[in-house]
């Protein structure tokens, strides 16, 4: 399904036509090149000669490899924050395209080549009315999104992106391939969840399988370990909070009749507050060392470290960033979901909105989810991005507070 827009409801979109080749070419390279979490020195370089060709104040290395980059309007206003993450993920690409990934093993399978080029393409259309904006803009170029725990969005903030000025107001969007292309989803309050990765180690006694009576067999308990975690969700955590949590990975042993010493299991949890997070945290460590000492072995639980918190869009610049994105295309307000976002940290420290774009089209076969080694988009919804965070930041902009 396609949605079709108002060209009248929003100019931006009719000044788009005129920098949409640049904009796809930027999203081809970047995509063709891509680079891995605190690696991304190719697609840092290309954004950073980008925007001083718009003759926009660049900042290189900042917290890494990311760029900032400052527009200074014509007018006194506010201080906007706009964000793409630019690192890929360790996907071997499947697509038969002519900018198909020439690195093997390294994919943009989330879109952050998609969310480079739409925040170039808002810089260009911005650069372009920089006489008639309020306030500065803050381009926010950030590495390691995908990384899980320090990231990049940290280091960015550490190194002062969100001062000097002051950040007022800060905006960022992913493509979402489950929803129509061209649309727009958000909402206030908590958008995506806080994802908090573990590792158990179950130390056991190993021995011959024909004798398990003398050993303290760990793939044993393993398996009941992992039935007795999945009561966090269904007896200890409230039903009315959205919850999740996974064993994912599980290795133990090496050949059929040898019972091992240990086994190791991985996987997440996913909340949207705090109580409950730290909650399930504590009921996994607990539920871990009281079983395992019920079979005799010792344990281990380790949280990554720096995990994202749970993202939480301001309601009062969410409310009225909807009302501004439903004149650009279809917006809807969405449920949350328990994927993790980095944004989180930005949201720290400045109210604004994270927002979706949809980028599902059956006519023309974008169909595979975000992460899949076929996931593709329209490159017609980056006349949407771009006008949107162009539109956000001349709205939040001029805004009397």
């Amino acid at each position: 399904m396609w949605l079709k827009v108002n060209p009248l409801t929003e100019p931006l979109i009719d000044e788009y036509a005129n920098i949409k080749d640049q904009v796809v070419l930027l999203r081809r390279t970047i995509h063709e090149n891509p680079e891995l979490s605190y690696h991304e020195k190719e697609t840092a370089a290309l954004i950073a000669s980008t925007l001083r060709s718009l003759g926009i104040s660049v900042h290189e290395y900042v917290g890494g490899t990311g760029v900032l980059g400052i527009l200074e309007g014509g007018h006194p206003g506010n201080v906007v924050a706009l964000r793409a993450d630019m690192d890929a993920l360790p996907v071997v690409e499947e697509n038969d395209v002519p900018f198909k990934s020439s690195k093997n093993g390294v994919m943009h399978a989330c879109g952050h080549d998609s969310h480079v080029a739409m925040l170039l393409g808002a810089a260009m259309l911005l650069s372009r009315h920089k006489d008639q904006l309020h306030g500065t803009v803050k381009f926010l170029f950030q590495p390691a999104e995908e990384d899980g725990g320090r990231g990049g969005a940290l280091p960015m903030i550490e190194a002062g992106v969100m001062e000097n000025p002051k950040v007022d107001y800060v905006f960022g969007l992913h493509v979402f391939s489950n929803m129509p292309a061209g649309m727009f989803a958000t909402r206030p309050g908590p958008i995506m969840a806080a994802p908090d990765h573990f590792k158990i180690t179950i130390r056991g006694k190993g021995g011959h399988g024909s004798e398990p009576h003398a050993t303290i067999d760990p793939v044993f308990i393993s398996a009941q370990l992992i039935s007795g975690l999945q009561g966090i969700s269904s007896r200890m955590i409230n039903q009315t909070k959205p919850f999740v949590l996974t064993v994912a990975s599980v290795h133990a042993g090496s050949k059929n009749n040898i019972i091992p010493d240990n086994a190791v299991l991985e996987g997440t949890i996913r909340t949207l507050d705090e109580e409950t997070r730290e909650r399930a945290k504590s009921l996994v460590s607990s539920i871990t060392s009281s079983l395992c000492s019920a079979f005799g072995a010792g344990s281990e639980v380790e949280f990554i470290q720096n995990a994202y918190p749970v993202t939480i869009n301001d309601p009062i610049v969410t409310k009225e960033a909807i009302e501004i994105l439903k004149k650009i295309n279809s917006t809807i307000e969405c449920e949350p979901i328990l994927a993790g976002e980095d944004f989180s940290r930005f949201l720290q420290k400045a109210p604004g909105t994270f927002y979706f774009l949809g980028t599902r089209n059956e006519e023309k076969r974008y169909i595979y989810a975000n992460h899949s080694s076929r996931f593709n988009i329209d490159e017609d919804i980056m006349a949407y991005g771009s006008a949107s965070l162009a539109r956000l930041s001349l709205h939040f902009g001029a805004k009397k507070k």
